[in-house]
């Protein structure tokens, strides 16, 4: 089953890097390179899961989250960030982040995780 992946950050190295580790098989990746965007990406193509960064210029991952949550609010969210700001950390696990990862990121465990967390989430969704 072929899950949709929105990778949202603001850096095009790094939308450009996910985009080649996930675009096979298992994934249809989407790319949004501001917050504003990625919900244009939600409301139009509806993924099953957001790698986020956490700071962006204008509309930051918590914010845009924030937004993302009222129009799903069972979209599963890994954020992504690099500065360990567990306030910003913890707030965002409060609004449904299943996962952080901390850049520069290993894109093996990266990879792992994606699959983890969509795994778990098809499991409790199957009871």
């Amino acid at each position: 089953m072929t899950a949709k992946l929105l990778v949202v950050d603001d850096q095009m190295g790094v939308r450009r890097l996910l985009f080649e580790a996930f675009n096979e098989g298992d994934y249809e990746v989407v790319l949004a390179g501001s917050g504003h965007e990625a919900l244009e990406k939600v409301k139009a193509d509806m993924p099953d899961i957001i790698l986020m960064d956490m700071k962006m210029p204008g509309m930051n991952g918590l914010e845009a989250l924030h937004e993302i949550k009222k129009i799903n609010g069972s979209i599963l969210v890994i954020m992504m960030t690099a500065y360990g700001e567990l306030e910003i950390v913890a707030e965002a696990m409060k609004l449904g982040v299943k996962e952080y990862v901390t850049k520069p990121f290993d894109i093996n465990e990266l990879r792992e995780l994606v699959k983890k967390v969509l795994d778990e989430n098809r499991k409790n969704q199957t009871g």
